[in-house]
């Protein structure tokens, strides 16, 4: 059923999102970020988002697949946005210029949400703009990150929303961060809605975590270290005493210990835990095993310690993460007056020629789905 214009004059104005390409951006986090967007417009039924992809100039950018997007406009076109997300790749480095970080300034000081994805975080860091602010950035980036921007609160989290900034790794966590994005703003059933239309079995939450490679964190400098992680990770189920894990790889339990913490910065039992406990949250996740199962399967002698310890870890207990009711999260702090206000004026401002979002086009063609309208709001 097609929008009246007395429920599009009644409805909340949609909230604005502009999306910097900086040039060599993976084309997959883009996607992972707008699909989800377009797709709340559909089951709902009205515009709850619109978008512009930007550039600086509003020429094609090529992503880091070769392939070019034509930005719907430039970044001296004036456009009252709620929300900037930077969208980043391959070299962010070199893909950064002085003249986003400039415009990326101005945003900040206009009170905007600002976000990122894949490598994104990389420009907002330069512009000084993540200082203090859990930030997640893909995993081959976390290194060099760390040593040109200490003063930001890095995680290997898949996303991160904290305050009015939210950051995502690259891949398919954007689709992850705008879920838990559009479920604060509109409601569980409307993300659940979107994800059963990509057929995406679950949507993972602030404390999933990158999978980021071993040898990507120490090279291959600690050639013991590698091999010793190794060992842990194929022995979960029956896990292998740390004297007996320093003779294999021959070494003593004291340098095993210092070798743990001066690279992994915790000791090798706390190391094996983590393991141990990372495994049971995806088999909870991700199979029907009863948490008795999962707990043998992950080398725990008794139910009850395997709760508390997966309780002290991850701030929930096994049972409520199999219902999937939240633990540990980034408090959102509320947004500001002048915050407010912009959410609730999002029209776009009178530009040199008429730009007409995406989201418009989108939403007009899927009138004709049979999911529209699916979620009432």
């Amino acid at each position: 059923m097609a929008i009246t214009p007395d429920a599009s004059r009644s409805s909340p104005a949609p909230q604005t999102l502009g999306f910097l390409l900086l040039d060599n951006f993976t084309l997959i986090s883009l996607a992972s970020a707008i699909e989800p967007l377009r797709m709340a417009n559909q089951l709902a039924g009205r515009e709850l988002y619109r978008w512009y992809t930007l550039s600086l100039d509003g020429a094609p950018v090529r992503a880091s697949d070769g392939l070019q997007v034509t930005p719907d406009a430039s970044t001296a076109v004036p456009l009252a946005l709620d929300m900037v997300i930077v969208c980043g790749g391959v070299g962010p480095n070199r893909s950064v210029q002085r003249e986003h970080v400039i415009w990326l300034q101005s945003q900040a000081r206009l009170s905007r949400r600002l976000g990122s994805v894949c490598t994104g975080s990389w420009a907002l860091a330069k512009a000084g703009l993540l200082d203090g602010y859990e930030t997640s950035i893909h995993w081959e980036c976390l290194a060099a990150m760390q040593e040109a921007f200490p003063r930001v609160a890095l995680t290997t989290r898949l996303f991160s929303i904290d305050r009015d900034r939210a950051t995502s790794s690259g891949g398919t966590a954007p689709l992850d961060m705008m879920l838990n994005l559009i479920s604060r703003d509109h409601g569980r059933e409307l993300s659940a809605g979107i994800s059963e239309m990509f057929i995406y079995d679950r949507v993972r939450g602030e404390q999933d975590q990158q999978r980021v490679p071993l040898k990507h964190v120490l090279g291959t400098t600690q050639p013991k270290l590698l091999e010793i992680v190794a060992l842990m990770e194929a022995n979960l189920e029956e896990p292998i005493g740390l004297d007996e894990l320093a003779h294999y790889v021959d070494v003593s339990r004291r340098q095993l210990e210092r070798l743990f913490q001066k690279y992994l910065h915790c000791s090798p039992s706390r190391y094996y835990l983590k393991l141990r406990l990372t495994r049971a949250r995806q088999l909870l996740k991700q199979t029907p095993m009863s948490i008795i199962e999962v707990a043998s399967a992950c080398g725990f002698v008794s139910t009850p310690h395997f709760s508390k310890c997966y309780r002290e870890y991850f701030g929930i207990p096994p049972r409520d993460e199999r219902l999937g009711i939240g633990g540990k999260t980034t408090r959102s702090v509320p947004l500001g007056a002048e915050q407010g206000a912009l959410l609730k004026h999002t029209q776009v401002e009178a530009p040199s020629q008429d730009l007409v979002s995406s989201a418009v086009l989108a939403l007009a063609q899927a009138q004709g789905e049979p999911t529209y309208a699916s979620v009432p709001l």
